[in-house]
């Protein structure tokens, strides 16, 4: 079958490459194409000089306090702010020696691209007992992306035990945790080991803020910082994410809607006729033996979902936001696979 799949769409969100290629204009697309939360919660008010002033220490300390709350991380762990979890994941590599590196794959392509860009041999891995006794940093992403696949923490902290024996590191990718929160592995952060990267703008919706964390050892942390260099994080950054991760009570009601609405989203691609090969609280990835097909279709409603190269029978949702959009999709669904 002849791919469909246009190498711009290499991550989620890439409207304008859709727009490029299918017509339309931005009103008119439905953007399922990211695990990203299509219902934010309102901005909270945000101080006139964060605006003005080059960010102040004590509004980073508060974030981080925020974060080590929300999180659960006890004050062993060391936590470092970022413009996003994807700056961290890009310096994380060139915080470390070059070595052999497993990442279980398939998964995050960035992961694999930054430690490559590092110096870095990357093997890809389809089990964890498949892991070579000679890797010195593990990658997992947990739960993964496209798959949803869920591996248990305590699985990960004895990988991350084993691997600190001998001097290695276990990186845990947890941007999809938020909504799923038993499957954290960060209450252990601080341990030696293990470093966890988390996102914030995924589970509230703000993926534009760019703000993302990294718990890990003081050591590590230290080094991670110092690639970052000064006010890695905007003013207003600090701002919006401390208010929004200090607000306890809308973490809970997001995590209860975005499981709810994950399951809804489950419900309609089998009442479609789809298999489901995995979910978290933000995405349902399903198989179809025409998946590129699929996407291609579905471009022509209009509307935007992640296949992905390394698994051409893969197709990902993200979730839908007003009711309009569950109609939309689901009648789309409908139509193109009624065709046939």
């Amino acid at each position: 079958m002849t791919q469909t799949h246009d190498p711009a769409l290499r991550h989620g969100g890439a409207l304008d490459a859709a727009i490029a290629r299918f017509g339309g204009v931005r009103a008119d697309w439905l953007d399922l194409s990211t695990g990203i939360n299509p219902l934010p919660p309102s901005l909270p008010p945000v101080p006139a000089d964060a605006w003005t002033r080059l960010p102040e220490r004590e509004a980073e300390d508060r974030l981080i306090a925020a974060a080590r709350s929300a999180y659960g991380a006890g004050k062993e762990a060391a936590i470092v702010a970022g413009p996003g979890s994807q700056a961290l994941i890009s310096n994380l590599p060139f915080c470390l020696s070059p070595s052999k590196v497993a990442i279980l794959s398939p998964t995050y392509s960035e992961h694999g691209l930054a430690f490559a860009a590092a110096g870095h041999d990357v093997l890809r891995i389809s089990f964890l007992d498949a892991l070579p006794g000679d890797a010195a940093t593990v990658v997992v992403v947990n739960p993964n992306n496209p798959d949803g696949r869920h591996i248990a923490p305590a699985d990960l902290l004895s990988l991350a035990e084993r691997l600190a024996g001998r001097g290695g590191l276990l990186v845990v990718d947890e941007a999809f945790v938020d909504a799923e929160p038993h499957w954290s592995v960060a209450a252990s952060a601080g341990m030696p080991g293990l470093l966890i990267h988390r996102s914030f703008g995924k589970v509230y919706g703000l993926a534009g803020l760019r703000l993302g964390f990294a718990l890990t050892t003081c050591e590590l942390a230290g080094r991670l910082s110092e690639r970052l260099g000064p006010w890695a994080v905007s003013g207003p950054a600090l701002a919006i994410g401390t208010a929004i991760l200090e607000d306890g009570g809308l973490r809970k009601r997001l995590s209860r809607q975005l499981n709810a609405n994950a399951d809804r989203l489950k419900s309609l691609l089998q009442t479609a006729g789809l298999e489901i090969v995995g979910r978290t609280a933000l995405f349902v990835t399903i198989r179809h033996a025409n998946a590129y097909r699929l996407h291609a279709a579905l471009c022509g409603h209009h509307i935007l979902t992640r296949p992905f190269d390394h698994s051409p029978d893969w197709l990902r949702f993200g979730l839908p936001g007003a009711d309009a959009d569950w109609d939309r999709l689901g009648e789309a669904l409908a139509k193109i696979l009624r065709l046939g």
